[in-house]
C-alpha cells in the first residue's frame, strides 16, 4: 500500500484500472461523481507517473505535461475507448469543476503565506520584478512581431502565459479569463497558452543552471543564496514551516471560505465585467493584507490548496487534455516562430534581473535565478529551477516572484483586456 502511483496505493490503483475494464467491456462508464474520480485519478496520475520517470523530461514538468498532452494525443487518434472520453467530457463540461480547482488554488496559495514575507520579499523584489518583466514583454512582443506572430497574439499568447505563474495558478485560470472575455472554449484557448507556460520553463531551468556555473566563476557577483551583501535574507513562510494544527472544521471552514471567495468573484463578473479569478485574487489578498483570517483558518487554508495541489492537479489535467484540449492546436503552439519569442522573453527576463539587481546593490547573479522563477512552472518549475542553480534557500522569494509576480501579471492582463476589449 505504501507502493504509490502518484497518490493512488498501488492495489487500489490496479482495482481501479480493472474496474475502468470492466465498465469499458460493459460498453456503458458512468458519470456520476464516484466514478469519475475514480476514473480522473487512476488515469491522471498513470499519465503523471509516466512523466516523472523519464530522466531529462522529469526535471522540466513532465508530470504535467504527459498528464494534458498524452491524453489529448490519445483521443486525437482515438487510442482511448469512446464511451471513457464521452463520459470524461461530460462530467467536466456539466460539473465545471476546474473552476472549484482554482478558487482552492488561488486562494489558498495567497491565505497560506505568511504576510510579513509576503510584504518583506515584494518590497525587495519588486524593483527587478517589475523592471525585468517590462523588459521581456517589449522584447517579446517585439521579437514575435518580427517573426510575424503580430504584436497582440505575441503578448496575450506567449509572453503572457510564460510570465502567468505555472499552470495551475498561470495558463488555467489565464485562459478562464480569456475564454470569459473573448467568448472563446477556454480549452482551446489552454492549448495555445500551456505550450508557453512549458517552454518558458525548460528555458528557466537551463539559464538557472548557466547562473550557477557563472557563479562559481565570478564569486563576487553571487551571494550563493543570499540577495543583498551583509542582508539577512532568512524568509521563512510561517504557515509551511510550522506544524499544522488544525481540526477538522478548520479545514473545511477555509474550504467554505475558498468558495465564498469565488462566488463574489463571479458576482464581479456579472457586475461589473471583472473576470472572476481576478475578483477572487484581489479579495484573497485584500483579506490576507487585512489580516481578517485568524491564522488556524490560513493553515486550514494551506490544506485545502495542498490537498488540490497535490491530489487533484494531475485529474484535472487529464479531463482538460480529453475535454478540452484539442491536440492539433497544441501541436501548432510549438511553432519555430513561438519557441524563439519564448526563449527572447526568459532571456531578457533573466538579464533585466541580473543588472538591475546589481544597480540596487543586490547580489546580480542570486537575483537574475529568483527572476527567472518568473518564467517557471508554478511551484515544480521553482523546485527544477532552483536545483539547477543550487541555491532552494532562495524558495520564499522564489514563490513571491512566481505566485505574486503571476498573479500581478494575470490580473493586469484582463483588467485592460476587460477594458479595452
Amino acid at each position: 500500500m505504501e507502493v504509490r502511483i502518484g497518490i493512488v496505493p498501488l492495489p487500489v490503483h490496479l482495482l481501479l484500472l480493472a474496474v475502468l475494464a470492466y465498465f469499458v467491456a460493459s460498453g456503458k462508464v458512468p458519470t456520476e461523481i464516484n466514478m469519475m474520480i475514480g476514473v480522473l485519478a487512476v488515469l491522471g496520475f498513470t499519465c503523471a507517473e509516466l512523466g516523472q520517470r523519464i530522466p531529462v523530461v522529469n526535471q522540466i514538468g513532465g508530470a504535467a505535461i504527459f498528464a494534458t498532452f498524452v491524453p489529448s494525443y490519445l483521443v486525437f487518434h482515438h487510442l482511448i475507448p469512446g464511451t471513457v472520453v464521452t463520459a470524461v467530457t461530460e462530467f467536466t463540461k456539466a460539473t465545471n469543476f476546474l473552476y472549484l480547482f482554482i478558487a482552492a488554488v488561488i486562494v489558498g496559495s495567497i491565505l497560506s503565506m505568511d504576510r510579513t514575507v509576503l510584504i518583506k520579499g515584494f518590497l525587495k523584489l519588486f524593483v527587478p520584478m517589475a523592471a525585468a518583466s517590462i523588459a521581456a514583454m517589449l522584447v517579446g512582443t517585439a521579437v514575435g512581431a518580427a517573426l510575424g506572430l503580430g504584436a497582440r497574439h505575441t503578448l496575450l499568447m506567449i509572453v503572457i502565459p510564460v510570465m502567468a505563474g505555472g499552470v495551475g495558478e498561470g495558463a488555467i485560470p489565464l485562459s478562464i479569463g480569456y475564454g470569459q472575455l473573448w467568448h472563446q472554449p477556454q480549452g482551446e484557448v489552454f492549448a495555445q497558452v500551456l505550450p508557453p507556460v512549458m517552454f518558458g520553463s525548460l528555458t528557466a531551468i537551463l539559464l538557472a543552471g548557466i547562473l550557477n556555473f557563472l557563479g562559481r566563476r565570478f564569486p563576487h557577483l553571487s551571494g550563493d543564496g543570499r540577495l543583498q551583501p551583509g542582508g539577512n535574507d532568512d524568509l521563512t513562510t510561517q504557515a509551511e514551516d510550522a506544524p499544522i494544527q488544525v481540526d477538522v472544521t478548520h479545514i473545511a471552514g477555509a474550504g467554505l471560505l475558498v468558495i465564498t471567495l469565488y462566488l463574489l468573484g463571479l458576482i464581479c463578473f456579472q457586475t461589473f465585467r471583472l473576470p472572476a479569478p481576478v475578483a477572487m485574487l484581489l479579495l484573497a489578498v485584500l483579506v490576507k493584507l487585512a489580516q481578517a483570517v485568524p491564522p488556524q483558518l490560513q493553515q486550514g487554508a494551506y490544506v485545502v490548496y495542498q490537498f488540490f495541489r497535490r491530489g487533484v492537479t494531475y485529474p484535472l489535467l487529464f479531463a482538460i487534455g480529453v475535454a478540452l484540449t484539442p491536440w492539433e492546436r497544441l501541436v501548432a503552439a510549438f511553432a519555430l516562430p513561438n519557441l524563439l519569442t519564448i526563449v527572447a522573453t526568459v532571456v531578457t527576463l533573466v538579464g533585466t534581473g541580473f543588472f538591475v539587481g546589481r544597480w540596487i546593490k543586490l547580489y546580480p547573479i542570486d537575483t537574475a535565478i529568483v527572476i527567472a522563477c518568473r518564467a517557471g512552472q508554478g511551484g515544480t518549475g521553482d523546485v527544477a529551477i532552483l536545483t539547477a542553480a543550487n541555491r532552494m534557500q532562495l524558495m520564499p522569494f522564489a514563490q513571491i516572484a512566481t505566485r505574486i509576480g503571476g498573479a500581478i501579471t494575470i490580473t493586469l492582463t484582463l483588467l485592460w483586456l476587460a477594458h479595452s476589449g
